[in-house]
């Protein structure tokens, strides 16, 4: 009975230490946040626009005019009332689009986009200002999100859904989307639609565990894991991420938006068997101008921790692959993928 008593008491210290860490690690984060704010710049401020209840959107760009225009879009459709855009230092006209857009809030910033914790930095800080109280989608320009039922109901509807759960997060795998033959050979041009040159997805080869750190998922695999990481599958991107929190002011994403702090936000699925209601992450990463950034991305060394792993990766893109393999399927409706197993309505009928 004794060893039983010490053993769940050494077990409560450890869970109490770790909770402690993890404050610590995210008020770290915070402060970083606060002081990364010195580097941003305003160039359209039009965040007294901001009404209560207003669905936001935020991220960190840079040279993504080709996507920006239908990126937006989609995104306005699904119900997004005001996006904050952080440009690093673009160099083909992304900042000056940005700027003329109505419901566009940007900054500016040439500071380092790895050393702001790869543009977590400068986004948290608009989060903490602006953010706190709403529902609030953290993006990359290359990932558009859809949901169950997505083309017929807003993200108010899912919202609202949620809130009545008790939810306060809403998961979404990234599913890489390629064309069928080599990536520079398709056309597209700023505001076209990425999805009618990237028509083609992996059915299978995912793998999904559970982190105990952080209780965050971690879903492994599609085209990348199998064309470039094959000979070591753990260094495969991760696919697992949050977009779409209810925000408060003392939250903080970890790495991009696979995982937050406190770690209650990453339970985004169900432990009791069930499911729960889940999105995807339409990658539209592998556009032609994938190949030319490639090359522009290996030489900054600016989006990995450890650059020098992934030269061979950058070198792959580079020699313009072909992702598309046998057992490649074309990209229809939502609910094929959900039949799948890649999102789920779970709860939400």
């Amino acid at each position: 009975m004794a060893g039983s008593v010490r053993f769940r008491l050494a077990d409560f210290a450890r869970r109490a230490a770790r909770a402690y860490g993890m404050r610590l690690r995210r008020r770290g984060f915070l402060w970083r946040s606060f002081r990364s704010r010195h580097g941003l710049v305003p160039i359209k401020d039009r965040s007294r626009a901001i009404a209560e209840g207003d669905i936001l959107c935020f991220m960190a760009v840079r040279n993504e005019s080709v996507r920006l225009p239908h990126f937006l879009d989609h995104h306005r459709k699904l119900g997004v009332d005001h996006f904050l855009i952080v440009d690093n230092d673009s160099t083909d006209g992304s900042a000056t689009y940005l700027a003329d857009q109505p419901d566009v809030s940007l900054w500016r910033t040439r500071r380092s986009y790895k050393a702001a914790r790869f543009g977590l930095d400068w986004v948290t800080w608009l989060q903490i200002r602006h953010g706190h109280g709403h529902w609030c989608l953290t993006l990359d320009a290359d990932e558009l999100l859809i949901y169950p039922y997505w083309e017929t109901r807003p993200l108010s509807a899912l919202t609202g859904w949620l809130e009545d759960q008790g939810h306060d997060s809403f998961g979404a795998m990234m599913l890489d989307l390629y064309p069928q033959g080599p990536l520079s050979r398709a056309r597209i041009v700023p505001g076209d639609d990425p999805l009618s040159v990237l028509t083609w997805f992996d059915p299978g080869n995912y793998a999904i565990q559970v982190q105990d750190r952080m209780k965050n998922l971690w879903i492994q695999g599609g085209p990348r894991a199998r064309l470039f990481f094959s000979g070591d599958p753990r260094r495969a991107p991760t696919l697992n991420k949050v977009p779409l929190v209810r925000w408060n002011r003392r939250f903080a994403y970890v790495n991009s938006t696979h995982a937050l702090l406190p770690p209650r936000l990453n339970r985004v699925y169900d432990t009791t068997g069930g499911e729960r209601t889940s999105g995807l992450l339409l990658h539209t990463k592998f556009l032609p101008d994938i190949v030319q950034k490639s090359a522009e991305e290996k030489a900054r060394k600016q989006h990995f921790a450890n650059s020098a792993l992934y030269d061979n990766y950058y070198d792959r893109l580079i020699a313009d692959p072909v992702l598309h393999c046998p057992k490649s399927e074309r990209l229809t409706g939502w609910r094929r993928l959900e039949a799948l197993g890649l999102m789920s309505r779970g709860g939400w009928l």
